[in-house]
């Protein structure tokens, strides 16, 4: 590899969306040093770190339909039986949620946890609620999309946190969605729950941590039981 390629490795692409922000804080990192020379390495910190926060890196993402792929980097929150969202018209069966969770550090670009076609997206205003709470599921603002994949209906929830206070989704309903593929993201701290068919066994427990795009979180059609974890 190439000093050129190892240098461009290095540096992490940065979501358009964070552009506005990042601007935001330099701009008041550059006043808050007029004002008082130790406040301008305050905000070069803080404006650094809002550009860590925009990253948008590339995954490699295994195209299987056998698979589940977490929608988000973060730690796994939940793993258990719900109830979908009323509004996503499921009915009131329990399906599989996992959850995964985005403290203020995590990337929080959403991908698709299935491919298939996006059916419906459904926004619904709420409270700001600790995303990490199982209440936050019902009780915070939240942005719903159905992805009709290959072994049934898959919702996925965008649920906005306690810091978060905007949730982004840039894909359409009706609309065809890939693997892996980028949908939308959450900005400040927040949580992704995916609801499953009864025939996908979780891959992953509670307190593991996920990379969005890559960790296979859920496998349709094994016979394998969830795994057996330990902590060390």
């Amino acid at each position: 590899m190439s000093l050129v390629d190892t240098i461009k490795n290095t540096f992490v692409p940065i979501h358009r969306e964070g552009y506005p922000f990042i601007a935001g804080f330099a701009v008041a990192t550059l006043v808050l040093g007029l004002i008082w020379g130790p406040l301008f390495w305050i905000g070069l910190i803080l404006t650094a770190w809002c550009t860590y926060f925009f990253r948008d890196p590339p995954r490699v993402t295994p195209v299987d339909d056998r698979f589940v792929i977490a929608p988000a980097d973060g730690i796994v929150s939940a793993v258990g039986p719900a109830v979908p969202p009323p509004e996503l018209d499921m009915g009131a069966s329990e399906m599989t949620r996992i959850s995964v969770f985005m403290n203020v550090f995590s990337c929080h670009i959403n991908r698709a946890p299935v491919r298939g076609r996006i059916s419906l997206i459904e926004h619904r205003p709420g409270r700001f609620l600790n995303a990490d709470l199982d209440k936050a599921s019902v009780e915070n603002e939240r942005n719903s999309l159905v992805i009709e994949s290959p072994h049934g209906p898959v919702p996925v929830v965008q649920i906005a946190g306690l810091v978060a206070r905007r949730i982004v989704c840039w894909a359409e309903a009706p609309g065809e969605i890939g693997m892996g593929e980028r949908f939308g993201l959450i900005r400040f701290g927040s949580r992704v729950d995916v609801y499953l068919p009864a025939d996908a066994r979780p891959r992953v427990a509670v307190g593991q941590a996920a990379i969005g795009g890559e960790t296979v979180i859920a496998e349709f059609g094994s016979q394998m039981p969830p795994p057996l974890v330990r902590v060390s």
